[in-house]
């Protein structure tokens, strides 16, 4: 499994000084990266990812909500970018099969235009899609029943324990549908604050990983951090490598 991180982890380092930060994530030994905003940071990856020796294969941007997709497609092939996630559909539409039904319909949709600039749709969780209302099922387990079988997902591993699913279950329920996982860790209860690096919190890491030898990228998030992230970022990085080759919690 390849390791990279999402770069809204790092967004006020970006901000501040986008050539710094990235250069202390190739410094911790990232040669991938994923990032948020896809069409709002477009130049700025253009430039600095080749400066840093830094890849992006693939990315966050807003799709079902986007009035012009196959934008967003051109800048992601652009970059190197081979599956283009969206990160969020409101939660008002998890509730009922209906909704859930429409933004598969979508995605699917989507996945159509994306084939024609050579990149794949995902969809990205938080724990809303992860509560487990639907006779025991889950909204991404619904999801996936009406997707079409180019689009992937990415789980968010922690949101989906928030959300009351265990992940490595969910992940032997929808296979190889999933091809990327988000990997934090902190307390299931509280701000999200109170994030801490890989083997310090909740989540049993080695069991979603055992849950899934298949997937291609393993993808570092902090949604917030109370210290230095960057910091943070590094010791995650050095857990994972040794979850990877067996090293006990």
């Amino acid at each position: 499994m390849d390791i990279s991180v999402q770069l809204y982890s790092i967004r006020q380092h970006l901000t501040d000084d986008p050539t710094a930060a990235l250069a202390r994530l190739a410094e911790i030994g990232f040669t991938q990266v994923e990032p948020f905003a896809l069409m709002d940071h477009v130049e700025m990856l253009r430039e600095q990812l080749p400066m840093h020796g830094l890849t992006a294969p693939s990315t966050h941007a807003s799709l079902v909500t986007s009035e012009d997709p196959a934008r967003v497609f051109e800048a992601a092939a652009s970059l190197g970018v081979r599956t283009v996630i969206d990160p969020y559909v409101d939660r008002e539409k998890w509730n009922q099969v209906p909704d859930i039904k429409a933004t598969a319909d979508r995605l699917n949709e989507l996945a159509g235009i994306a084939a024609e600039h050579g990149v794949n749709v995902g969809y990205h969780n938080h724990d809303f899609e992860a509560r487990p209302i639907f006779e025991g099922r889950c909204g991404l387990e619904v999801l996936a029943d009406h997707l079409d079988p180019r689009v992937v997902l990415e789980l968010d591993t922690f949101w989906c324990a928030v959300g009351g699913t265990d992940p490595a279950e969910l992940l032997g329920r929808l296979g190889q549908r999933v091809q990327l996982l988000h990997l934090k860790d902190g307390p299931f209860e509280g701000s999200t604050a109170d994030q801490q690096p890989l083997g310090q919190g909740d989540m049993d890491v080695p069991s979603v990983l055992a849950a899934a030898d298949w997937i291609q990228t393993g993808v570092i998030e902090f949604d917030d951090y109370s210290g230095d992230v960057l910091e943070a970022i590094a010791r995650s990085y050095a857990q994972l490598g040794e979850f990877q080759r067996g090293g006990a919690r």
